[in-house]
C-alpha cells in the first residue's frame, strides 16, 4: 500500500488521485463502447459526459460528505474543505451529482436521458469499483476493528491509523469495490434481456444500495447512529432502495400493459 507514487520536489503525486483519475476515464470508456454498441449515435456525446459528470461526482462526493458526514470538523477548518487526500468522499454524492450534471447535459443536447441512464448504469459501477481501490491505496473508508489477527494493518501515514492504531480492520472498501465489480457483471448481463427503458439504471441503483447497506455494518469511520440504529449512509441506501424500487416495478407493469394492448390491438 503506497498512498504516494513518487515527489516532484515537495509536491506528492498520489496513488489516490492517479487512481481516480484512471477510474473516470475507464468508466466513461465503458459508456462509449456500450452507447456505439447501441448503434443510435450517443456516442459521440460520451467523452463529454464522462468529462463533466466525472468533475461533478468528484464535487458532489466531497461536499456531500462534508456538509452530511463531518461538519463538525470543516466548519472550523474551511481551508481543508478541499483536501480530499485526507479521505472523506461519499460516492452518493457523487453518483447524485453526477447523474444531475448529465441529465442537464443531455436535456442541454436533446438527448434520450433515460436511455442514456440505462447505458451508463454499468459504466458508473465500474468506476466506483475502481474508486473503492484508490480509498484501500489513501487508507480511507476502512473498516472496524475485527478484534482478531484477521484484517489490513495500514501505514502510520494514513487516516486509519491514525483513527484505530496498529488494530486489524475489516476490509470494507475491498469488498465493497469487489461487490461493485459483480454489480457491474450482472448490469452487463441484463442489458442482454428484454427489459423496459429505466430498469437498467433502477437495478443499479436498487443493487448498490443493498450492497452498501450491509457493508456499513463493516465501517469504521462513520459508526454514529442517526436514526433506528443505523448509520447515516445505510438511512441513503434504504430511501434508494424504496424509490428505484418503485420505479422498476412500475415500469415493469406499464410494460406489461403496453404488451398486452400490443395482443389484442
Amino acid at each position: 500500500m503506497h498512498q504516494y507514487l513518487f515527489f516532484i520536489g515537495d509536491f506528492p503525486i498520489r496513488a489516490y488521485g492517479l487512481v481516480l483519475s484512471l477510474s473516470i476515464i475507464l468508466a466513461t470508456g465503458v459508456g462509449y463502447f456500450l452507447a456505439k454498441a447501441d448503434g443510435r449515435g450517443d456516442e459521440k456525446y460520451v467523452v463529454d459526459l464522462g468529462i463533466y459528470c466525472g468533475i461533478a461526482g468528484l464535487v458532489g462526493a466531497r461536499l456531500w460528505d462534508v456538509f452530511f458526514f463531518d461538519w463538525g470538523y470543516y466548519h472550523n477548518h474551511l481551508t481543508e474543505l478541499f483536501n480530499v487526500w485526507q479521505g472523506g468522499m461519499a460516492i452518493q454524492g457523487g453518483v447524485v451529482l453526477g447523474v444531475l450534471v448529465g441529465v442537464w447535459y443531455c436535456w442541454r443536447h436533446q438527448l434520450d436521458i433515460v436511455h442514456l441512464l440505462d447505458v451508463f448504469a454499468p459504466a458508473i459501477i465500474l468506476g466506483q469499483a475502481l474508486g473503492r481501490c484508490a480509498n484501500l491505496l489513501n487508507g480511507d473508508a476502512f473498516g472496524a476493528p475485527t478484534g482478531s489477527s484477521f484484517g489490513i494493518v495500514y501505514p502510520s501515514t494514513t487516516l486509519a491509523y491514525h483513527t484505530y492504531g496498529d488494530q486489524p480492520l475489516w476490509p470494507a472498501e475491498v469488498w465493497e469495490g469487489q461487490l461493485d465489480v459483480v454489480i457491474f457483471a450482472l448490469l452487463l448481463m441484463y442489458r442482454t434481456t428484454k427489459h423496459a427503458k429505466g430498469q437498467c439504471f433502477a437495478l443499479y441503483v436498487m443493487l448498490y444500495c443493498v450492497a452498501r447497506f450491509f457493508l456499513e455494518y463493516l465501517r469504521g469511520d462513520y459508526t454514529a447512529p442517526v436514526l433506528f440504529g443505523i448509520h447515516s449512509a445505510q438511512m441513503t441506501s434504504v430511501v434508494g432502495f424504496v424509490v428505484a424500487g418503485s420505479i422498476f416495478l412500475w415500469l415493469q407493469i406499464r410494460k406489461g400493459k403496453h404488451i398486452a394492448r400490443g395482443k389484442h390491438s
